[in-house]
This record gives C-alpha cells, sequence and structure tokens, in this order.
C-alpha cells in the first residue's frame, strides 16, 4: 500500500474516476476529480457496417484491437453479424494493444496472436509488428478517441494496407465546472500532486485553461507541484505543454501509477500547501 501522507491528488478520470478516487483514498490521500474528457459514440453506422462486412468478406492479414470501450462498440454495432464478424477474426492475426482489449476479445472467445509489452505504446505496438513482413499485408485497425497517425503512418511506411474504423470520439466534459474549478484551486495552492492518465486529458486541461487565458498561470502552478502520468504517452504530452514530469510507473496502470505517487512523496518528502477549508474533494 502506498502512503500518500494525506496529499491531494486531482485527477481528470471521467468513465473511471470512482475507482482512481477509491485508489487515492485507500492509500491515504484526497481525491479531487475533475473530469476533462468524454467518449461521445460516433454517429456512423454505415462506416462501422461497411468496415465489418469488409472484414467479413475478406479478413485482413492483422486485425488489430487498440481500446477495450472501442472494441466492444464494434462488436455490438456489429449486431446480426457478430457471429460471421467472430468467426472471421479466427483467420487473421489479432492483436490486442493492452489488456483492456485483451478482456473484450476473451469474453468473446477471440483467440489473441500478439500483445506489446508494456508500456502498451503503439511503439511496441510496431516493434511486434515489423518483424511479420508488412508489406502487401493489410491491416484492419480499431482506433480510439482520434485516429492514431503514428501507427497509421508506420504501417503506410512499412508497405501494409490500411482498413480503419472509429466507433467513438474524445470531447470536453457537458458539466467543465470541476475543471474550472481545478484551474482555480491548482493556482491558489489546494493541489498537492496532479495526475493524468491519458495525453486527451492534458491536451483539454490546457485548451481550457488557455481558452480563459490561463495557460501560462496554469503552467507556472503545476510547476510548483508533483506532476505524475500513467504511461511515456501521456508524459510525453505534459512536456509538450513545458510540464515537468515527476512520476512515471514502471507499468502503465491506475493503481501502479497510485503507489508510484506513494513512493515519490515519501523519498522527497513534499510538504502541504497552506489551503482552506473549501476545497473540494470527491
Amino acid at each position: 500500500m502506498a502512503d500518500l501522507q494525506g496529499k491531494v491528488v486531482a485527477t481528470f478520470e471521467a468513465r473511471r474516476s470512482l475507482e482512481m478516487a477509491g485508489l487515492i483514498a485507500r492509500n491515504g490521500g484526497v481525491p479531487y476529480t475533475a473530469p476533462a474528457l468524454r467518449e461521445v459514440p460516433l454517429d456512423n453506422a454505415g462506416e462501422v457496417q461497411a468496415f465489418v462486412q469488409g472484414v467479413i468478406a475478406a479478413p485482413p492479414d492483422i486485425f488489430i484491437c487498440l481500446t477495450g470501450v472501442g472494441t466492444r462498440a464494434l462488436f455490438e454495432r456489429a449486431e446480426d453479424r457478430l457471429p460471421d464478424l467472430l468467426e472471421a477474426l479466427s483467420r487473421c492475426t489479432v492483436v490486442a494493444r493492452g489488456p483492456k482489449p485483451v478482456a473484450v476479445l476473451r469474453q468473446n472467445k477471440v483467440r489473441i496472436d500478439l500483445v506489446p509489452p508494456e508500456p502498451n505504446t503503439s511503439h511496441e505496438l510496431m516493434d511486434m509488428l515489423r518483424p511479420l513482413g508488412l508489406r502487401g499485408k493489410t491491416a484492419a485497425i480499431q482506433h480510439y478517441g482520434e485516429p492514431n497517425e503514428f501507427l497509421r503512418n508506420a504501417l503506410w511506411a512499412e508497405g501494409a494496407f490500411l482498413r480503419e474504423v472509429s466507433l467513438y470520439r474524445w470531447e470536453m466534459p457537458e458539466d467543465q465546472g470541476p475543471l474550472l474549478g481545478f484551474l482555480s484551486d491548482v493556482q491558489e495552492g489546494r493541489i498537492d500532486v496532479v495526475a493524468a492518465t491519458s495525453k486527451s486529458q492534458v491536451r483539454n486541461l490546457f485548451g481550457l485553461a488557455e481558452h480563459f487565458d490561463q495557460g501560462e498561470a496554469l503552467k507556472a502552478a503545476l510547476g510548483r507541484l508533483v506532476i505524475a502520468a500513467v504511461g511515456p504517452v501521456t508524459a510525453e504530452e505534459w512536456r509538450a505543454f513545458g510540464v515537468h514530469v515527476d512520476v512515471e510507473p514502471e507499468h502503465p496502470h491506475m493503481g501502479h501509477l497510485v503507489l508510484a505517487i506513494g513512493e515519490y512523496l515519501s523519498a522527497s518528502r513534499v510538504p502541504t500547501p497552506l489551503r482552506d477549508s473549501s476545497l473540494r474533494s470527491e
């Protein structure tokens, strides 16, 4: 168990906000939740059905599942063609980028051929795919909330043909009140640790701050705090906005992130800023 020493740990999770808050509280921290992201299903039924029918009619050489929520949505939207889709996948090399798509594929009894090693980024995925000899092969990709440009370009560079589908997009949360509250609280010294679990959270946070001409003030405030990133992609996004990263766990999972924050706090003896009783925690 980590010792978060009563520090206020701000996170931007939406779908898994309760899970993250519980982890922080059980490890001695004060959770502060300000969702910075929501998943919005795309209204693209025709595109999805064409993708599904194409996989059934001519199974690709490689089928890449990038997210659990996207893989589940694809199976749900396949509707009565799901049995045919699953049968077609048995004739593909099925790749799951990480544990979440692995879980969905296993629930549907899909054989999984390849899972890249941690931290499960697209770089590890490509390192695993290149030895297969991609030139002239067809790769189907289930994208996440935005097209994975790195993966797309890397596969093209290797000579692969692509079929792609997106099931949802990432947007700002409908209720931006908690995130606006965070911008105020972080500048007033009411937060000790800021932890992000996706690069889109970081991007949306700064997008909102810059909309209100608070981008530089936010960066200055974050420079006085402990900044954590769940993995290298998120850490890279923090740095792209000029923010240092203090904590990045060896394994890119929320539980490991909380443990790594505790270890950093214990080693660094980070002082707790003065704050008043109006602090909102969840």
